[in-house]
């Protein structure tokens, strides 16, 4: 898809091509990696990539390769394994040397063009390595050799032996400890600066709570969160002219972002906050749920039912700006929100306008409510970050208004904002569409769906699920593609050479199928989540040290098979998988699976007993193993009224460790043909009736959907 623009600019693609001119001119490789709305990749281009003299360096002494990290994650991930060895830290974009035989010797992240008094420039680090080459091959040669090797020490991940799962008190309370020493009680969150949403954190410590709802520690791990929640909602990382949430927040605050926004964010903040309101009952995080997929459906949906990647931090602040800038599709001047909002507020104090009241309440200020210290380029000086600076409470009682007279008033003032914004010039949109984030998206519109009782969104899942079917999915062979991309007319294609899925494609579209089955009952999603979960064990599975590998084999130019160890912006697949392959079995009876969860569980069980602040979704994991899953079965009409109490009760509860079963007395379906013990559940009396079933043993069977309750909660 990319292949030839790149090579009209001197880059190849990652491939055969690249790495046989390397080896048949006998020249380094410079492998950029990054993505379309990386705000440094986009800098790095305009100040190295596309000068004439850097141009010139990097064409006569390397073979150029450029990779986009989303397209191909396997790439990425043993590369950045280096830079991360190597220099301590890594990012985007990630520049490494590799020799022809594409061995890693020198990498690094953002240089600037030039040699400053802070910084060797990237024209500089061009030549010493060209002249290294040149004058120390054989060095350079042995000593990437040596690299590799440490590295395929430091990253191996597994266990020789029957080791057991690590015990999950012991992970929870590490996990709780290590989480609870580095959260910032005054504006939530698990760092000072730069601030991610960390959903994975989020979702452990509800777990945590469910598990420990009577203890001083369970009601500090669901402060935390709803705390955080509410800040990150309050804060300006959330989008609140155009909703959906930024990327991450470059203060401790939540205040100024980074501005692109990513579809996988969106997917899991939108889980985690029908979370929220699930155990709260706060409409609070109903409402940013809904802004949530309001976001994702509007800008990030494709009209054939996928969605699309992420929209970029930067834009043209006019329509005739020749240069872009960072936030400028979403910051205000104070002037500008003034000439939008110059209605006087029937009721307040003479002279006070809508502009007034939106200002106080959104902390704008004439000069700009941006520190210069977070505006290192000055992109945003005299402009406003929109921030609930002032409680509801606080903002009506000190204009004299009542609450719903000031909903009215930021409702509109929103409403206003939104129409002038949509005149400015839009942020790139990637139209890449990936399995592995449309499986997080579906999860999203499910799980909401479920939890606020929401028909459109369990729709807007199943119309995502059917396209990652039609576009993601090869039924010859039973795997998956990694991407598809947006054509003309909306048409949706595959690059000429489609990249096959990844194991974080298999097992994030799994637990959206899961997730989407519980919402909608339609049981096809189901028996396709087992179908994708039997070649998921084919392709990855590493029967040795067990877990699972996040490629397939046999791809010569992949130095190493890695096993992902840690649960950052996104969770890690081995994490997620631990879940998944519990639900599995719960829906179809084969006990292996529960046996391959306990056998990730071992591979990772050092890293869970030391940090499990690194791996907060696997330690999550590690309680519902020992839990074990509760199968919740409702026997009924799924159209009977009853049924639907009873399944309204199931929604509106949090439990970590359970899955829903429909059992609709068709025993020719699919879940009766894997569940035999279904046949022996009845309804009583006629009415929709639910069993508690551990180890397809169960409980006496309930009809009210309070009875149901108090056994959900036992």
């Amino acid at each position: 898809m990319f292949a030839a623009p790149l090579r009209r600019a001197g880059r190849y693609p990652w491939g055969q091509e690249a790495f046989d001119k390397a080896k048949r001119e006998n020249k380094l490789i410079f492998l950029s990696v990054g993505y379309s709305t990386c705000h440094w990749c986009h800098v790095m281009e305009e100040e190295s990539f596309k000068n004439q003299e850097i141009g010139e360096i990097m064409s006569k002494n390397f073979v150029c390769i450029k990779v986009d990290r989303e397209e191909r994650p396997d790439v990425d991930k043993v590369y950045m394994t280096f830079v991360q060895a190597t220099s301590g830290g890594g990012g985007w974009p990630m520049s490494v040397w590799l020799t022809p035989d594409l061995r890693p010797f020198v990498g690094g992240t953002y240089f600037p063009p030039e040699d400053s008094a802070h910084h060797v420039g990237f024209r500089t680090v061009l030549l010493r390595i060209a002249e290294q080459w040149r004058q120390n091959q054989e060095a350079l040669l042995q000593s990437s050799q040596r690299i590799l090797e440490a590295l395929r020490s430091l990253s191996r991940v597994g266990t020789q032996d029957q080791q057991a799962a690590p015990p999950a008190q012991e992970v929870l309370t590490t996990c709780f400890q290590q989480l609870s020493g580095s959260y910032d009680e005054e504006y939530g969150g698990f760092s000072q600066c730069p601030k991610f949403p960390t959903p994975v954190n989020l979702n452990f410590l509800f777990t945590y709570w469910a598990l420990h709802r009577t203890t001083p520690e369970g009601a500090r791990a669901l402060q935390m969160s709803l705390h955080t929640l509410k800040m990150m909602a309050h804060g300006g990382i959330h989008d609140h002219i155009g909703q959906g949430f930024h990327r991450y927040s470059t203060d401790r605050h939540w205040h100024v972002p980074h501005f692109e926004k990513m579809l996988y964010d969106q997917g899991q903040l939108a889980v985690v906050y029908s979370r929220a309101f699930q155990i709260s009952g706060d409409e609070f995080f109903a409402d940013v749920a809904a802004d949530i997929l309001l976001y994702a459906s509007r800008d990030l949906g494709s009209p054939a039912g996928g969605f699309y990647s992420a929209e970029d931090a930067d834009s043209y602040p006019t329509a005739t700006s020749s240069e872009k800038r960072e936030g400028a599709f979403c910051v205000w001047a104070a002037e500008e929100v003034r000439a939008l909002l110059p209605d006087p507020v029937e009721g307040a104090a003479d002279g006070t306008t809508l502009g007034d009241v939106f200002m106080h309440y959104y902390g704008v200020k004439e000069d700009g409510n941006v520190s210069p210290r977070k505006d290192p380029h000055k992109e945003l000086q005299g402009k406003n970050v929109l921030i609930a600076h002032s409680s509801p409470e606080l903002t009506a009682a000190h204009f004299g208004l009542e609450p719903g007279q000031l909903s009215a008033v930021l409702q509109e003032g929103r409403r206003r904002l939104q129409a002038a914004r949509a005149q400015r010039p839009r942020p790139h949109l990637d139209t890449k569409m990936l399995a592995s984030w449309n499986g997080l998206m579906i999860s999203g519109f499910a799980q909401a769906g479920a939890v606020l009782a929401k028909q459109e969104y369990v729709s807007r899942a199943a119309q995502a699920a059917g396209f990652v079917r039609r576009h993601l999915w090869e039924p010859g062979s039973g795997r998956l593609l990694r991407s598809c991309y947006r054509g003309e007319a909306d048409v949706v294609e595959q690059s000429a050479a489609p990249i096959h899925g990844f194991l974080e494609d298999y097992v994030f579209v799994i637990q959206g199928l899961f997730d989407l089955y519980e919402a909608s009952l339609d049981q096809s999603w189901l028996e396709w989540a087992l179908q994708l979960q039997h070649t998921q064990d084919k392709l990855f599975w590493d029967p040795k040290g067990f877990a699972y590998f996040s490629s397939e084999a046999g791809d010569p130019s992949l130095l190493l098979r890695l096993k992902d160890d840690q649960d950052g912006a996104e969770p890690a697949a081995n994490s997620v998988t631990v879940t998944n392959l519990l639900r599995a079995a719960s829906y179809s009876g084969h006990m292996e699976w529960v046996e391959k969860a306990g056998q990730i569980l071992a591979a990772f069980s050092e890293r869970l007993q030391k940090i499990p602040l690194a791996l907060p979704e696997m330690a999550r994991a590690t309680a519902v193993f020992h839990h074990t899953l509760k199968q919740v079965v409702i026997c009924g009409d799924p159209q009977g009224e009853d049924t639907k109490e009873m399944l309204s009760c199931v929604h509106s509860t949090f439990i970590p460790n359970k899955v829903l079963i429909l059992a609709d007395g068709d025993g020719a379906g699919f879940l009766y043909r894997q569940l035999p013990f279904l046949s022996s559940l009845e309804r009583k009396e006629g009415k929709a009736t639910a069993y508690v079933c551990s180890n397809f043993t169960c409980s006496l069977p309930v009809t009210s959907p309070c009875a149901l309750q108090e056994l959900l909660c036992a």
